[in-house]
């Protein structure tokens, strides 16, 4: 192992080795942590949850289907309507109360522009329960 010295007559070349004790002491520093943090981690808060009665609502709203074709064409529940005809919709569904989920059938062919345009009308008659419906099977 070279060390450098202040003499006047040793040699003035940089030392070209790395020091690997700071290294180390800093792994076995952290190596000690997470063996302490470790178990902490593991550990679960048990909590006994309030038990509360309530009843099922009887009449489950049916969600309301709105499909959106590759060429922009709409159908509601399964009826083709136009812009104006979904329009009319939305306005009847935002007036029920509780309102209707709205599950969107969206053409992944489809250009987003489609999209947008019912989301947008549905945000701006205030209809906010949206999800939109996907095919669970993986792709090929």
């Amino acid at each position: 192992m070279a060390f450098g010295g202040f003499s006047p007559n040793a040699s003035t070349q940089p030392v070209a080795e790395i020091n690997m004790i700071p290294l180390i002491d800093v792994m076995l520093v952290l190596l000690v942590i997470f063996i302490v943090a470790a178990p902490l981690m593991t550990h679960a808060v048990k909590v006994e949850l309030p038990r509360a009665a309530s009843q099922v609502d009887p009449s489950p709203q049916e969600p309301v289907r709105i499909a959106i074709g590759p060429d922009g064409e709409i159908s509601w529940n399964g009826e083709r309507v136009s812009r104006a005809g979904l329009t009319v919709h939305l306005r009847e569904a935002a007036a029920r109360s509780p309102q209707p989920v709205l599950h969107i059938l969206a053409d992944q062919a489809g250009p987003y522009r489609h999209i947008a345009e019912v989301m947008a009308e549905t945000s701006r008659l205030g209809l906010s329960r949206i999800g939109f419906v996907t095919d669970p099977r993986p792709p090929r």
